[in-house]
């Protein structure tokens, strides 16, 4: 649920806290990583793949 559409202003509050708290912890593995972390489709793909190597799009052929 996004902050906006949150029914109470706790509600609001604990959206944007857990919001704020996810993004410091991307940003602290980009810093130990070295590196960005992939964003978007190649982020799909990349959790998409499972222990034998093979994308969500290449097992659906």
């Amino acid at each position: 649920m996004g902050v906006e559409k949150a029914p109470t202003a706790k509600g609001k509050q604990a959206a944007s806290g857990l919001r704020k708290a996810a993004a410091n912890d991307e940003k602290k593995t980009e810093r130990e990583m070295g590196h960005d972390l992939a964003k978007g489709a190649k982020r799909f793909e990349e959790r998409a793949r499972s222990s034998d190597g093979k994308s969500a799009g290449a097992k659906q052929k």
